[in-house]
């Protein structure tokens, strides 16, 4: 009894580290992302408002910019994903956090439309969310794995009417007030039930981590998830409930 219980200790303890590594990575990703938009705001800001400015011309560079920067992250996600077994553990960290900069960058503009208050009161709502479900996916005897496919519907739904929702306002030239209400809603519910499913995915695999290369690699590609989860209930919330800029 006492050789299994210490034979026990090692795995137990890969277990901790794999989570901890996990969820480690995903608050360095906010914390970077955060610096980074507070950053490029505070320059596109200086640019906007000098005195010599182009309103136009600087409003046609910056968008330019951002739409490098998108697909950029589009391209590091999917390169992510689909390399993630034959890269090195240091070419994924290196795209985990440039990924995290550059979504800093593109996140940058919430300041422009928002008040500052309603950022704040967004981001710790969506704190309070992400832990909550966050502790239901690792605590809950309940097998949420079979909810996968359905979440994963839901993503692509919410994907289809967000284009659906682009071209009918490049149609009508009018925002549509209430379908975006209705695709943040739908947002909010999907990526609050995608923590927790990812939450006890992790776990599940921590329980088969070895402290080998493979396993520092998923870390990172599990904190890449709740990271994703946790930016989209934030601008879920801030378009909701946040109070615009006049």
């Amino acid at each position: 009894m006492y050789n299994n219980q210490t034979s026990a200790l090692p795995r137990e303890s890969e277990q901790s580290r794999f989570m901890a590594r996990t969820y480690g990575w995903m608050a360095f990703a906010l914390f970077l992302s955060a610096v980074s938009a507070f950053v490029t705001a505070t320059l596109l800001a200086t640019r906007m408002y000098a005195p010599a400015a182009n309103p136009r011309a600087v409003y046609q560079s910056v968008m330019g910019f951002f739409m490098v920067c998108a697909i950029a992250e589009i391209a590091l996600v999917w390169w992510l994903s689909a390399s993630i077994r034959r890269i090195s553990v240091g070419a994924a960290t290196i795209g985990f956090v440039v990924y995290s900069v550059l979504n800093g960058v593109t996140l940058s503009t919430i300041f422009f439309a928002y008040d500052f208050s309603s950022i704040a009161g967004a981001f710790f709502s969506t704190a309070i969310t992400f832990c909550v479900m966050s502790l239901y996916g690792l605590r809950t005897k309940r097998n949420l794995m079979s909810f996968g496919r359905y979440l994963m519907m839901g993503v692509i739904g919410i994907l289809i009417a967000s284009l659906v929702q682009f071209v009918l306002s490049l149609i009508t030239r009018q925002p549509l007030y209430l379908l975006d209400m209705l695709i943040s809603v739908a947002v909010v519910v999907v990526f609050t039930a995608l923590t927790a499913y990812d939450s006890q995915k992790i776990l599940r695999t921590a329980q088969y981590a070895d402290g080998s290369e493979a396993y520092k690699k998923v870390a990172i590609l599990g904190a890449l998830e709740l990271y994703l989860d946790f930016i989209n209930i934030l601008l879920a919330l801030l378009r909701l409930f946040g109070k615009r800029r006049s």
